[in-house]
């Protein structure tokens, strides 16, 4: 891959503190700097401090903080996918995966932003890519189908997941405060101004929950339907 460091500079090297210095802990320890003071704790300088060792040695591993996001958001789709094997079953294999990538996101919310919109090009990313594809190939689409069909189903829960995550990641009193709006903000609107809030009265405390498993679940249905005859659900 063009971004990765050549085999001889990843060497594990051991730190001041006496920690092996090695890729994995790197992306280990900024996963926890970010969980902890948000995307901005990506520096050198910081990444330097938690790991006891000359902020230079990291350039050892990696060209500089952006390499290290790609780390991170291949990290965060290799955690997701860790033990995932597609079933017989294409559509439920799809919606097994969007749920996995989604709860990687709601690990990380706050490293989510920074990764929900990178392309990795590494073996993680690459294999889930591959995997994704394999699936909408065996149910007979269409080379040039089952590839836009995948960026569609990919880009659908890759937003989802980090809106889910982009929300998790804020503090709990305005995650309080937003979602008590729809029943202290909308539930109180009259029916002359708003006739169709009041219609679904009822219903409006439920627009705090998340869309995700009703967006992939459509979507998938949407797919399925599309699917050459004989390989939509349970095929």
């Amino acid at each position: 891959m063009a971004t990765r460091i050549p085999q001889e500079r990843t060497r594990r090297r051991p730190t001041r503190s006496g920690l092996l210095l090695s890729e994995d802990l790197i992306v280990e320890t900024a996963l926890r700097l970010i969980g902890e003071h948000g995307p901005e704790a990506l520096s050198v300088r910081r990444l330097g401090a938690a790991l006891g060792c000359d902020p230079t040695a990291l350039y050892r591993y990696f060209h500089g903080t952006n390499d290290m996001v790609l780390a991170i958001a291949d990290r965060i789709i290799g955690d997701a996918m860790a033990g995932f094997v597609p079933g017989d079953d294409w559509v439920a294999s799809l919606r097994e995966m969007a749920v996995r990538v989604r709860a990687g996101y709601l690990a990380h919310p706050r490293a989510a932003a920074m990764a929900a919109h990178r392309v990795t090009r590494r073996k993680n990313e690459i294999q889930a890519v591959e995997t994704g594809i394999g699936l909408l190939l065996s149910a007979g689409f269409e080379p040039a189908h089952a590839a836009r069909l995948y960026l569609t189903f990919i880009d659908t829960v890759l937003s989802h997941a980090a809106a889910d995550a982009a929300f998790q990641a804020l503090p709990w009193q305005q995650r309080e405060a937003d979602q008590g709006a729809w029943r202290d903000v909308y539930q109180g609107l009259g029916p002359v101004a708003y006739p169709a809030l009041t219609a679904v009265h009822p219903e409006l405390p439920g627009m705090a929950d998340s869309s995700f498993e009703e967006a992939v679940d459509l979507l998938l249905e949407a797919l399925a339907a599309r699917a050459p005859k004989g390989r939509g659900y349970g095929h």
